[in-house]
């Protein structure tokens, strides 16, 4: 026995100063095993890009959420004083609650505990509705378990994509839903619009933390964590503005539930740098719970093409004006025009008698423009539509824009397309050519994207600039051409009379297209069923906004014509923006804009005197003393009452916010770095604490703000009801 266990323990002996000699076992490094059993990872979870208007304000982002996870195991209990899974007598109990938490039937949840019961699985997941749970959701559950003493229900922290302005530029932001891969990992994908676009650029790469642990997986004193850092996907600002873009689809919300038409497209830019403003169509839908969404996944702004009906017939005149053939003053034979077979007429088959080219224009005459092209050369109208960018992409940062076609081949189809029928564009092609007429004769590309940014590095990793395209038409054509539309809007023969704004100027043309038959063969008639638009710019003289509105098929009471749904929208949404934008109205007791003086380096008390002598209304923000920055800049023009903020150090008291615009508030808010929070949108009508109250850095503020449109409210318009197919 001596030998035989002598024997074993020098055999043992041996072998453990083969090991630590080698450093293996079975032919296996043994620092390789124990790494293997006592390293541990834990992720970093990367986020999701966020998406934001022009002033920072959110579109889209992750949010915290929580994944549901059902323990059945008893396993999961042991050594344990409380139970740790679902007690199978609990069954009903638990049921019940989740089914008020969660939109899952307490029948379908019962049968789901018995079934993985009865499998002996360890846990039990509930699919969709088990995940993207509120962190409120999460609270009430936990409280009812407790006070009915259940338990076996854990919590995992998730991300969701958040949207929370609901129906917003849908089909321009899209959606990003949670999607399960193969191996059951679960991520955020974009699905449509800016979010699949860009969903290589917002996706980020998670991180990791690496460290030693014990044999339960807590982690060993003096362990050395190796961390690799999450990189969150690049934020997306955009030209959207919010406010104006919320103007937009409250006016759409509106005209949809009075005409209930088929379809609805608003397009709002800024002409002087072709940056999309706002930009909606109806039928649309929520981006969160994709309610409202349709067999249509396309943004119908580029991806899909119309005949424009009499807009483009401000084209046909700005070409005419450029190559010197207008003549306002010159007569024609109106109500009807004959191109070898053809007969093209006025809405009002008999015409209007002789009349001069401007009350052709301003009555929509269609058998105008067949004059007008004779003068011009139908070949010479063509090159200036290709020119105006008609037939091609603009380019937008957008993908899948349509062309257009530009119907060239027959005389008779270069006619037609001289009042917008038979040749087709986008919306897009729309606006940019308007931005040559708005924009002094220089035409801007349209875009959307602002700037991306790398938030991990903060730098940027596009940044757009204004873009301009060659125009074929000059300044001074422009301001001609701006003039006659501005007489469509004031002339006493004018078919645009119900788009007058109140207190700005504002020249446009009307449409009523007809709509191509689905069916095939001809155009649809009759009841409606046209195409009816307005493409416009204010204030005429120095247009600050276009806005593009489109309404098919609208559902008219009796005496009551297509542009009326197109009027409303137009009004309310240019009128409210151009108040937001501190555009100054028209009027008698307008007094002239100011230049700002620069205040920088200043002293506050001195700058104040200088500030309201010039008519200012001057607001510091902070103590007093030097002034470190101001808002609006050196050089900026304003009327008289505005508010100029200037930026001191030390503690900050509260102005008389009525009466402020929400960029203004935004403004103050980043300068003075408090807790602003705002309810609606438009004008500061309530604050939550009074005018001078100096308040700490996380003590919040509540504005109320309402729309202009709530304020300002239009004169009531009795104007002469025109009934025009083309007009």
């Amino acid at each position: 026995m001596f030998f035989l266990y002598g024997g074993l323990f020098f055999l043992l002996f041996g072998r453990m100063i083969f090991i630590q000699a080698t450093g293996q076992a079975e032919g296996r490094a043994m620092a390789a095993l124990a790494e293997a059993k006592y390293a541990r990872e834990s992720i970093l979870k990367a986020d999701r890009g966020t998406i934001v208007d022009r002033n920072g304000a959110l579109i889209a982002a992750d949010t915290l959420s929580y994944k549901m996870l059902i323990i059945l195991d008893e396993k999961a209990s042991k050594g344990t004083k409380k139970p740790r899974h679902v007690l199978k007598e609990n069954f009903e109990a638990t049921a019940e609650v989740l089914a008020k938490y969660i939109p899952l039937e307490k029948e379908h949840i019962l049968s789901k505990l018995n079934e993985y019961s009865d499998w002996e699985k360890y846990q039990l997941e509930l699919g969709k509705a088990g995940r993207d749970i509120s962190h409120e959701t999460v609270l009430a559950i936990r409280k009812e378990f407790d006070e009915k003493e259940l338990s076996g229900i854990i919590f995992l922290e998730d991300q969701k994509r958040f949207y929370p302005n609901g129906v917003f530029a849908s089909y321009l932001i899209g959606f990003a839903m949670r999607e399960e891969d193969a191996d059951g990992n679960l991520s955020t994908v974009g699905k449509m619009g800016l979010e699949s676009t860009y969903d290589k650029e917002l996706t980020g790469t998670d991180g990791k933390v690496n460290f030693q642990s014990d044999g339960w997986g807590n982690k060993l004193p003096k362990a050395e964590e190796i961390i690799t850092p999450a990189q969150h996907g690049y934020d997306i600002q955009l030209t959207i503005d919010k406010t104006i873009q919320s103007f937009v689809e409250d006016a759409m919300t509106r005209v949809e539930s009075e005409y209930s038409p088929e379809k609805m497209l608003v397009v709002v830019a800024d002409p002087k740098t072709g940056e999309i403003l706002a930009m909606s169509q109806r039928p649309s839908f929520h981006p969160a719970t994709r309610e409202g969404l349709t067999e249509n996944w396309l943004n119908d702004a580029l991806e899909t093409t119309i005949e424009p009906g009499s807009t483009l017939k401000m084209f046909t005149l700005a070409a005419a004006v450029e190559e010197g053939k207008w003549d306002p003053n010159a007569l024609f034979k109106s109500g009807q025009y004959r191109i070898y077979d053809r007969t093209i007429r006025d809405v009002v088959r008999e015409g209007w008698g002789t009349i001069s080219y401007l009350e052709g224009f301003q009555r929509s005459s269609n058998v105008s423009m067949a004059y007008l092209l004779e003068r011009l050369g139908d070949r010479t109208f063509i090159e200036y539509m290709r020119e105006f960018g008609f037939g091609e992409k603009t380019g937008i940062d957008l993908p899948n824009e349509a062309a257009g076609v530009i119907l060239d081949r027959y005389p008779s189809e270069r006619l037609t397309t001289s009042y917008g029928q038979g040749s087709t564009v986008t919306a897009m092609q729309m606006i940019q050519a308007a931005t040559s007429i708005a924009n002094n004769g220089v035409m801007m590309k349209p875009y959307v994207i602002d700037k991306m940014t790398n938030p991990n590095t903060g730098e940027s990793v596009i940044e757009q600039e204004p873009e301009e395209h060659d125009s074929p038409i000059s300044a001074a054509t422009a301001k001609q051409v701006r003039e006659v539309l501005a007489s469509t809007v004031t002339g006493e023969k004018g078919t645009a009379k119900k788009f007058a704004l109140n207190g700005y100027t504002v020249g446009g043309k009307t449409g009523t297209a007809e709509i191509p038959n689905p069916k095939g063969g001809g155009y649809l008639s009759g009841g409606g069923n046209y195409l009816y638009s307005f493409l416009g710019m204010a204030p005429v003289e120095n247009p600050e906004l276009i806005t593009y509105v489109i309404v098919q098929q609208p559902k008219l009471p009796d005496g009551v014509h297509g542009s009326v749904p197109v009027a409303e929208l137009f009004t309310s949404i240019t009128e409210s923006s151009l108040r937001y934008m501190n555009i100054v109205p028209n009027g008698d007791n307008i007094i002239e804009a100011t230049t700002v003086r620069k205040a920088i380096g200043m002293d506050s008390a001195e700058m104040i005197a200088q500030l309201k002598q010039d008519g200012f209304n001057p607001v510091v923000v902070g103590e007093g003393g030097r002034i470190e920055q101001q808002y609006p800049q050196a050089g900026t023009k304003l009327t008289e009452d505005a508010v100029i903020l200037l930026k001191t150090a030390g503690a900050t008291s509260l102005p008389d916010f009525t009466g402020w615009s929400k960029k203004m508030v935004l403004s103050f808010k980043m300068l003075s770095g408090l807790d602003i929070r705002m309810n609606g949108d438009g004008y500061v009508m309530e604050q939550s604490l009074s005018k001078g109250t100096v308040i700490g850095d996380h003590e919040p503020v509540v504005l109320q703000l309402n729309l202009p449109v709530d304020i300002y409210k239009p004169e009531e318009e009795t104007t002469e009801e025109e009934s025009i197919v083309g007009g």
